[in-house]
């Protein structure tokens, strides 16, 4: 179940990638719902969506915590 919920999150993130403030939104939730070790995947993947768009490096600070 929770594999499932990283899908979705990659997924969200990808259509939302578009818009900064929708994009922190979901990292935000995404920290909240994930487990340790997908929050470290999700890392990986936004910082290639970061590759793309270069105004998504603000969300950032989402991962730190």
């Amino acid at each position: 179940m929770a594999r499932a919920m990283f899908e979705y999150t990659k997924t969200v993130l990808k259509k939302v990638s578009f818009d900064t403030t929708l994009f922190c939104k979901e990292v935000q939730k995404a920290m909240q719902r994930l487990l340790p070790y997908e929050i470290e995947e999700l890392r990986i993947f936004i910082q290639s969506l970061i590759r793309q768009n270069p105004e998504l490096n603000q969300c950032l600070i989402h991962l730190k915590n």
